[in-house]
């Protein structure tokens, strides 16, 4: 698939015709908001998983085209590091994290992972999810990512985990998310994902406040709301986030991620960014 000039005005037509569920809160932009810093917005490139394995590069150029600044990997769909970079560069897209396996960052896998992230000029290598099944895995996963931290800081990276909703549900009594960055050191970052931490029964605004300075980067996804509800049009408390985020966060960049498979992802991530912009971010 090539993404054409018709491609693109048709995917901005059906995301101002998406609008019309309207958010549920207020665009209006306060003089202390437009004063905060500004955080750049990736897009976690899963949420185009069925439009970009026909077309990397004019997804790529898609993405730039809506005004994103950065994307996140989910897999490089077979391409060597500096074709993608390529890609990146010719659009002006910066990559701001990948999601890897574990195994990705041991061993001999370690290496390769770090050469081809280099080229990238990738600082966040985030594992997407772990089964932490018992307090003996959890602290042990807690060790492990805090040795990573300490191997990747000569490279100019960072380690971390990606939440997902089974993160926040009681084994033997104990919340994974909880004693995993309570026991990890403070070099290992915390990617919050808003959805899916309110979808594991979890508050997203007390978690980023409970670990302060850990959030680098935080997935911004919506939870609830109407069908196929982009950012904004859902129950995420998005002005509590933000103000943690841009805070005691310390929060580099918010990674839009959109998992709905139903209608255009090019006219929802499109939207999810419009809506953004219009809460001053």
């Amino acid at each position: 698939m090539n993404l054409s000039r018709r491609s693109l005005l048709k995917f901005s037509l059906g995301a101002a015709a998406l609008s019309a569920a309207g958010p549920r809160w207020s665009f209006g932009q306060s003089a202390d908001e437009s004063s905060k810093k500004k955080i750049p917005i990736g897009l976690q490139l899963y949420s185009l998983r069925t439009v970009i394995k026909q077309d990397v590069p004019g997804t790529l150029k898609a993405v730039a085209a809506m005004g994103y600044q950065g994307v996140e990997f989910a897999g490089y769909f077979g391409m060597k590091a500096p074709d993608l970079r390529k890609l990146l560069d010719d659009v002006g897209l910066k990559c701001c994290g990948t999601h890897t396996k574990m195994e990705t960052l041991s061993g001999d896998q370690l290496k390769q992972t770090v050469e081809y992230n280099q080229i990238l000029g990738n600082p966040f290598l985030i594992v997407p999810s772990l089964k932490m099944e018992s307090l003996a895995v959890m602290l042990d996963m807690a060790k492990k990512f805090t040795a990573l931290a300490e191997q990747l800081k000569p490279q100019g990276m960072r380690v971390g985990y990606h939440a997902h909703q089974h993160d926040f549900k009681p084994v033997a009594d104990r919340i994974p998310w909880d004693v995993l960055f309570t026991n990890a050191g403070p070099d290992v970052v915390m990617q919050l994902d808003t959805g899916n931490c309110i979808q594991g029964g979890a508050d997203p605004v007390a978690v980023l406040k409970k670990f302060p300075h850990q959030s680098a980067t935080v997935h911004l996804k919506e939870f609830g709301g109407p069908k196929d509800a982009v950012i904004g049009q859902g129950v995420v408390p998005w002005a509590q986030v933000f103000e943690v985020c841009e805070t005691t966060g310390d929060t580099q960049w918010y990674v839009v991620e959109y998992e709905k498979t139903s209608g255009s992802p090019l006219e929802h991530v499109k939207l999810c960014l419009e809506n953004l912009r219009k809460m001053g971010k």
